[in-house]
């Protein structure tokens, strides 16, 4: 092996190894069980169902962290990830939206799960129970035109 490639080779290795030294935060806030999705609107257990499976660990404060979130890098992509879909939209706290931005919300999800942008290809990579059938996208989409209203 050349003497250029041990050193990249070394190289890489200790930025993987101080990279671990890097926490991003994991904690799911604390929640109020009145603001949550399933106190505010009638959901029907179809529905409740995808988003326990496929919607809950990004958009809500009841993230399962997988083992691969506390290894860096992909430790970071996870917490970003995570962040970013609480800021979108969190279901458990639903209750502090207004009637207008939840109607809205509600129509951006029948959308999304639609065009299969929802839940994102690398999170079913990782998480194949979330993958959404024909059935769970009627599901969300039946329950959207009914929030919207």
């Amino acid at each position: 092996m050349s003497k250029w490639i041990k050193r990249a080779i070394w190289i890489v290795l200790a930025i993987l190894i101080f990279g671990q030294a890097i926490r991003p935060s994991r904690a799911n806030p604390s929640t109020q069980a009145a603001l949550d999705i399933s106190a505010e609107a009638a959901l029907p257990p179809a529905t409740m169902s995808v988003f326990h499976r496929a919607c809950n660990d990004c958009h809500s404060n009841f993230t399962v962290w997988p083992w691969y979130s506390s290894i860096a890098p992909s430790s970071w992509l996870v917490a970003y990830d995570v962040k970013a879909g609480r800021k979108r939209m969190n279901l458990s706290e639903w209750g502090n939206y207004t009637a207008e931005h939840r109607s809205k919300l509600a129509k951006e999800m029948c959308k999304e799960v639609t065009e299969g942008e929802m839940p994102g290809p690398m999170y079913t990579l990782m998480h194949s129970q979330a993958k959404l059938t024909g059935a769970d996208v009627q599901a969300v989409c039946s329950w959207s035109e009914t929030a919207q209203k």
